[in-house]
């Protein structure tokens, strides 16, 4: 449920935002507050709002308060708090689909790569591969990382690499 507050005249500078949900086994509150009146006073250039977001979980009877702190250039008549907090919520879309397959399917974070540009490269090529099976709309990489192993002509046409 989302739930949008449309600021009084005293504080015209304010947009506030806020999200109820049931997140598999844990409810979630998120309250998004995003400024125009700070930018003015702070030696950032481009900012146009500050932001802080309070997000209340409530699992297995705890409740756990976490509080994050953004800047943005996006102007309020472009991004007001609510669409600000769907952004803010999408970014973590890009953190399920592309990192954490990179870590648990390609076990990136236990990688021995650490020198030159070779982390560089390489995190470049779990992406393009991830990347050309997302387009083949599969959605088990690791799956489809084990049937590709032994098929690697059938992978390089995929790419067009090879011609059919």
């Amino acid at each position: 449920m989302r739930r949008a507050f449309p600021p009084d005249e005293q504080q015209q500078h304010l947009s506030e935002a806020e999200t109820f949900g049931q997140e598999r086994d844990r409810q979630v509150r998120r309250h998004l507050r995003a400024s125009t009146r700070l930018p003015a006073s702070l030696d950032w250039p481009g900012v146009a709002q500050v932001c802080k977001l309070e997000r209340v979980t409530q699992r297995k009877g705890r409740e756990t308060v976490e509080v994050e702190y953004a800047i943005t250039s996006v102007p309020r008549a472009r991004a007001d708090a609510a669409e600000l907090l769907s952004w803010w919520r999408g970014h973590w879309g890009i953190e399920n689909g592309l990192h954490w397959v990179r870590d648990a399917t390609f076990g990136e974070d236990r990688s021995r790569i650490r020198t030159g540009h070779a982390p560089e490269i390489f995190a470049a090529l779990r992406n393009a591969a991830i990347s050309v099976l997302r387009l083949q709309n599969v959605t088990n990489v690791a799956a489809a990382l084990r049937h590709y192993a032994h098929r690697v002509t059938d992978l390089l046409k995929i790419v067009g690499i090879l011609k059919h």
